[in-house]
């Protein structure tokens, strides 16, 4: 089984080629959670995410005749940008086997980093295998993003890198999906320290790690904004580290994960994908379970579709109160909306959007429903606004 010494080693070839990132306490995010946060930035990497240790410690690792070989990987994801970039700079051939559903920006992005992308597949278990059958075709080095020691010790560095920074942290809590990240931290960690903390964190939606490691049988979903930990099978190396040096394993929902990323784009000014989020997620769903803990957080990635994040962002603002939604019934006679959009004025409300409903209302024939979307300062605002509305003659209600 790997040791601390496969780590150490795996930090001294990543030295100048892997960016240490900063490790620093977030005061504000602290005191929401009610322990000591301390956030590991590994989405400042150069391709965004941790999953650069593993592939570059693999490749450092590869001989003279592999290397003129070149090397494949399967990934819809970091990995695959990971392996892309340092095959690219240590001059290796990368190919990256991506199933057909990619979104297209990470497609492009891995060839930018210079490798060749084969398309195939539905689903990452076919693309897996035809990963494996081009490897053998074109004697290529098949390099696995979780199940390759020599990817979880490079992984495994991130913990080294904490505990040097702050060598007296309770707990260290880490994303799961295939297990790379958290086994490779575990190793080292508990060599460091046997008496640190480490919790695993998994989707609710994903939950492979936790159903092989508790024995119980939780349903597997199709999606997850979560798409990094999203992973149906854990690896064989992986499951046997966690079984031995992890100590609990908790699971979050998409609900959880959103927040997370909010809250550290509000606070921290900084980006996480939604895996990268997953460990804040876990303090938000069960702050009893750090309570006065010092805690080690690592922000793994920050690749996130624009889209998506906007979509995220909308919605959070819903869940604090300061997106709205009201319904407001009123006579169909001229000047009303505009007293109603006065009313929302001057009760320092900021009206998003205006939606007249004539045909689909059980209202009578002469009044309208009117739809307002209100961008307010939180709940207790919402509330002051309907009373405002309401004190004016207007039947008002939140949708």
């Amino acid at each position: 089984m790997l040791e601390l010494k496969d780590i150490q080693a795996a930090a001294a070839r990543l030295a100048g080629q892997v960016l240490d990132t900063p490790f620093v306490e977030s005061r504000t995010i602290s005191q929401l959670t009610g322990c000591q946060v301390f956030l590991k930035f590994e989405n400042l990497q150069y391709t965004a995410s941790f999953k650069e240790r593993g592939a570059c410690n693999k490749l450092a690792q590869l001989s003279a005749d592999e290397r003129a070989s070149g090397v494949i990987a399967m990934s819809a994801g970091n990995h695959a940008q990971g392996v892309a970039y340092h095959a690219h700079r240590l001059g290796i051939r990368a190919v990256i086997v991506m199933p057909r559903f990619t979104p297209g920006v990470k497609v492009e992005r891995t060839r930018g980093f210079g490798a060749e992308v084969v398309l195939h597949g539905d689903t990452l278990d076919e693309s897996r295998t035809h990963a494996r059958e081009l490897a053998k075709q074109q004697g290529l080095v098949f390099v696995h993003p979780y199940d390759d020691e020599a990817i979880v010790a490079g992984q495994g560095t991130v913990a080294l890198e904490m505990l040097r920074e702050q060598p007296d942290l309770d707990t260290l809590v880490v994303a799961i999906g295939g297990g790379g990240l958290i086994a490779g931290m575990a190793t080292a960690a508990k060599a460091i320290r046997p008496d640190i903390e480490i919790i695993g964190v998994q989707t609710e939606r994903f939950p492979a790690m936790v159903n092989a490691i508790k024995g119980t049988h939780l349903p597997q979903g199709t999606s997850t904004i979560a798409e990094g930990i999203a992973v149906g099978t854990p690896g064989v190396i992986t499951e046997a580290i966690v079984r031995q040096k992890v100590d609990d394993l908790l699971l979050v929902d998409e609900g959880d994960i959103e927040q997370a990323i909010v809250m550290l784009l509000e606070i921290e000014k900084t980006l996480v994908e939604g895996a990268g989020a997953a460990g804040l997620a876990a303090l938000i769903k069960h702050p009893e379970r750090f309570a006065g803990k010092r805690v080690g957080l690592v922000l793994c990635g920050g690749n996130i579709d624009p889209m998506l994040l906007a979509s995220i962002i909308e919605r959070g603002m819903v869940r604090a109160g300061r997106l709205a939604r009201i319904q407001v019934n009123a006579r169909d006679v001229p000047g009303n909306l505009a007293r109603i959009t006065a009313t929302v004025a001057d009760a320092g409300a900021n009206i998003d959007e205006v939606h007249h409903q004539r045909a689909f209302t059980l209202l009578a024939a002469q009044n309208v429903a009117i739809e307002l979307v209100l961008q307010t300062r939180g709940r207790e605002h919402i509330a002051q606004v309907i009373e405002r509305l309401q004190q004016a003659g207007f039947d008002t209600a939140l949708l």
